[in-house]
C-alpha cells in the first residue's frame, strides 16, 4: 500500500510508514498539545510532493496561519487556505434572526464555501481545523453526526485524504467523533512532557502505547518508544578480551560480543575507567564505541583516562570513539533512546557505554526506569551491540549488593569493585558474578589504577570477609 508521509518521521514510523490515502484521522487533545502544527507539517509535506493541499480553517485567519508555519519553518507557500473564520465585521454588525436560527442562517453558506473550493482545487490533503465547530451550526447532537459523516464521505469521494482536529472537553466530549474516524491521534500536555498515542487505525497496524514528542522552533518532533526485537540469528558471541591478563583470567576470555554487562561499585572505585578500558581494546581492533555520559564533563573524562593510559583523545581522532555529554533534565527516555538507535544505525557504533544508570534515571520523567532500561538495553543486545551500564551502589562497605535498583536479571555479565580497608589502607577489589555464556573464576582480585593503567592483581585466597567490606587474613604468616 502507497502511503502519505505526515512531514513528521518520528509519527510515520509509529502509523506504519505514513497514512492511509483517502481516509480521515482524527487528531485530539487540549489546547497547546499541537494539533494544528501536525496538520500543518501534513499540508506542507503534500505540497512538496506536488500534491494539493487544502487548510479549511474556522478559527483562525489565513495571515495568522501562515505566520505562525513562518515562524517554525513550515513553508505553506504552495499550500491554499480556505478562511472561514469570524472576521472582524462581525463583531461591528448586529445580526438579528427572527424566524431561524444562527446556525440555521450560517450552515448553508458556509457548507456550500467548502463544497465549492473542493470540487475546484481537488485536494489530495486536507487539514480541517477545528471540526468541533460544527456542533454550533447544527441544533442537535444526532444532526452534528449525520453532517460529519456526509462531509468526511463527500471528501473521500474527491479521493482526498483529511485530517481534522477536535477541541475535546468536559462540555462537548469527542467520543461521537473517534467511532466516525479511521484513526485517532491523541496528543497530550502534561507537567512531565509532551506526549503522542495512536488509538485506532483502520487498515494499518501501529506502535501503541506513549511516545514522546517535542514542540520546538522547528515544528514537531516524535520518538517512538523503542520495541526490543529477538537477537538477530547467526550471532556469533566472540571474545572481547579487555586487554588486562589478569582480567581476562577472571573472565574466562573476556566478556561477549553482543551481550549486556553491568559495572557496579560505589563512587570513584574505577567503574569508568574499566568501561574505557574495554573500548581501549575495540579500538585496537578498529571497531567504534561511544559513551554516553550522564553526570562527568566530557574534557574531566578525556584528562581522566589520558593520566591513565587510555589514549582517549587519539581513539576520537580516529573516529573509534565518541564522548557525549548527556544532560537528563532535557531529555526524556523515548528521545535519549532514538538518539543511541541513531548512532548505532547509522553510525555503525558496535560498543556503547551508559555513565551512569544513576544519571540516566533523572531523564525517567515519571517513566518506570527498569522497563525503560530493559527496553534499551534489548534493543542494543539485538543489533549485535555490546552494551555497558555503570551502575553506583550507595554502600561504601558493609553487606553486599549488586544494584540500588533490582536490575541485575538484565546483565548478562556482571563485574563488581568493592572497597577493602586492610592494615589501616583503602584498597580494592575486583569479581565476577554473573557470566550467562561461560564460566568464570569466583575468586576476588585486587584492583588497582595507576599512571600505567589498570592492574589486577593474583586471588586474594588468604582473605576472607571482603564482600561485607571487613576482610581479615586467614593466615597472618
Amino acid at each position: 500500500m502507497n502511503r502519505l508521509p505526515t512531514g513528521i518521521p518520528g509519527l510515520d514510523e509509529v502509523i506504519g510508514g505514513g497514512l492511509v490515502p483517502h481516509d480521515a484521522y482524527l487528531v485530539r487533545g487540549g489546547p497547546g498539545t499541537g494539533k494544528t502544527t501536525l496538520g500543518l507539517h501534513f499540508l506542507a509535506t503534500g505540497a512538496a510532493r506536488g500534491e494539493t493541499a487544502l487548510f479549511i480553517s474556522l478559527e483562525e485567519s489565513a495571515s495568522k496561519i501562515r505566520r505562525n508555519a513562518a515562524n517554525i519553518g513550515i513553508d505553506l507557500s504552495n499550500v491554499h487556505i480556505l478562511d472561514l473564520s469570524p472576521s472582524s465585521d462581525f463583531f461591528a454588525k448586529t445580526e438579528i434572526y427572527d424566524i431561524f436560527s444562527p446556525a440555521e442562517v450560517e450552515r448553508e453558506p458556509l457548507t456550500r464555501q467548502i463544497v465549492e473550493s473542493v470540487q475546484r482545487l481537488r485536494p489530495s490533503r486536507v487539514f480541517f481545523d477545528p471540526i468541533t465547530q460544527f456542533r454550533y451550526l447544527t441544533p442537535d447532537l444526532f444532526q452534528f453526526r449525520k453532517q460529519v459523516i456526509s462531509f468526511l464521505r463527500f471528501l473521500a469521494e474527491q479521493q482526498t485524504t483529511v485530517i481534522f482536529s477536535a477541541e475535546n472537553s468536559t462540555a462537548f466530549p469527542d467520543d461521537d467523533l473517534q467511532y466516525i474516524a479511521d484513526g485517532i491521534i491523541t496528543l497530550e500536555l502534561t507537567q512531565n512532557g509532551r506526549y503522542l498515542s495512536v488509538s485506532k487505525m483502520r487498515g494499518s497496524s501501529f506502535s501503541s502505547g506513549r511516545h514522546a514528542m517535542r514542540l520546538t522552533g522547528r515544528g514537531l518532533s516524535v520518538f517512538p518508544r523503542i520495541i526490543p526485537s529477538p537477537l538477530v540469528t547467526g550471532h556469533s558471541f566472540t571474545f572481547m578480551p579487555s586487554g588486562v591478563p589478569e582480567l581476562d583470567e577472571l573472565l574466562n576470555g573476556g566478556i561477549e560480543r553482543g551481550t549486556i554487562t553491568l559495572i557496579t561499585g560505589p563512587s570513584g572505585v574505577g567503574k569508568t575507567t574499566l568501561g574505557f578500558q574495554f573500548m581501549k581494546e575495540a579500538a585496537s581492533r578498529g571497531e567504534q564505541s561511544i559513551v554516553f555520559s550522564f553526570e562527568e564533563e566530557v574534557e574531566i573524562m578525556v584528562e581522566r583516562c589520558e593520566a591513565v593510559n587510555i589514549p582517549v583523545r587519539a581513539m576520537q581522532a580516529n573516529n573509534l570513539l565518541r564522548v557525549e555529554k548527556i544532560e537528563p533534565l532535557q531529555y526524556n527516555p523515548d528521545e535519549f533512546a532514538q538518539y543511541v538507535r541513531f548512532w548505532v544505525e547509522h553510525k555503525q557504533v558496535t560498543m556503547v557505554m551508559i555513565d551512569s544508570v544513576t544519571g540516566y534515571r533523572l531523564c525517567m520523567q515519571g517513566e518506570d526506569l527498569i522497563s525503560q532500561l530493559h527496553a534499551l538495553g534489548k534493543y542494543l543486545q539485538s543489533k549485535g551491540v555490546t552494551v555497558i551500564f555503570i551502575m553506583d551502589t550507595n554502600s561504601i562497605v558493609g553487606d553486599f549488593q549488586v544494584t540500588d535498583i533490582g536490575a541485575s536479571y538484565l546483565g548478562d555479565n556482571i563485574i563488581f569493585l568493592r572497597f577493602l580497608e586492610i592494615e589501616g589502607e583503602l584498597r580494592k577489589a575486583i569479581g565476577v558474578l554473573k557470566k550467562r555464556l561461560s564460566d568464570f573464576e569466583k575468586t576476588l582480585r585486587e584492583f588497582t589504577i595507576s599512571r600505567y593503567g589498570i592492574k589486577v592483581g593474583k586471588p586474594l585466597t588468604n582473605l576472607r570477609g571482603i564482600l561485607i567490606g571487613m576482610p581479615t587474613w586467614t593466615d597472618q604468616s
